[in-house]
């Protein structure tokens, strides 16, 4: 597809679910993958589980970077209330700064940056926002905040926004590279976030029906031993 179709289009929540019951599984375990410390605050460690087909695929990508690079994961699992909390928030927020905006104008707006909790990707495992590391571990210039509005970046979040620098454009087509090849698909409107077996996933690649739907992370939860 070349258009930029929104999480709030009805073609997405129209894809069926096939839950194939793929475990999620805590990505700090076996240490392949570098996981920042910004959603470290979340004590029960949801943000850091994934189904397990979608590490799988990370892992793929990461051994195709170029040497000198890693993933840096930031967040995975949301559950379905956190979603809901945080689409909430943004709606509200546009809401009262577009006070003439119709419900379904907010809607559509939000799903550019959260997506609509009955869809979303991240509630289903299925999901993952991540960026570039050096081999140090330091980030490496994508030409925005992970998690940057369209408000604040004035649209440089956007994966193909041309109001970035030459040298993040190029971190952002290797990004791209190394994870479209291993079998995800981007958010365009997010450089960060990609996601594998969800509706987006499907409806982007032809896929008759997601693997993955909602799901409650219901098993129990271990801390990392580096848990803040």
């Amino acid at each position: 597809m070349t258009e930029t179709v929104l999480m709030s289009d009805p073609r997405v929540a129209a894809v069926p679910v096939q839950e194939c019951g793929e475990r999620l599984v805590d990505l700090r375990r076996d240490g392949h993958l570098l996981v920042d410390e910004r959603k470290w605050q979340d004590s029960a460690g949801a943000f850091a589980y994934l189904r397990e087909g979608v590490l799988d695929r990370l892992l793929k990508a990461q051994a195709q970077l170029p040497q000198g690079m890693r993933l840096l994961f930031v967040e995975g699992y949301r559950p379905p209330t956190l979603q809901r909390h945080y689409f909430d928030k943004y709606a509200a927020q546009l809401r009262a700064e577009h006070p003439r905006w119709a419900a379904e104008q907010v809607r559509s707006a939000a799903s550019r940056y959260v997506s609509p909790p009955e869809i979303a990707p991240h509630s289903a495992g299925a999901a993952v926002d991540l960026t570039l590391a050096d081999g140090d571990g330091c980030e490496l210039d994508m030409g925005t905040r992970l998690n940057a509005t369209p408000e604040e970046s004035a649209g440089a979040c956007y994966t193909q926004a041309d109001n970035i620098s030459d040298q993040a454009r190029t971190h952002r087509d290797i990004l791209s590279t190394t994870l479209t090849a291993a079998g995800l698909v981007n958010y365009p409107t997010e450089w960060w976030h990609w996601s594998y077996g969800d509706r987006y996933w499907a409806l982007e690649t032809g896929a008759a029906v997601a693997h993955y739907g909602p799901k409650e992370l219901d098993q129990p939860q271990t801390a990392s031993p580096h848990q803040k």
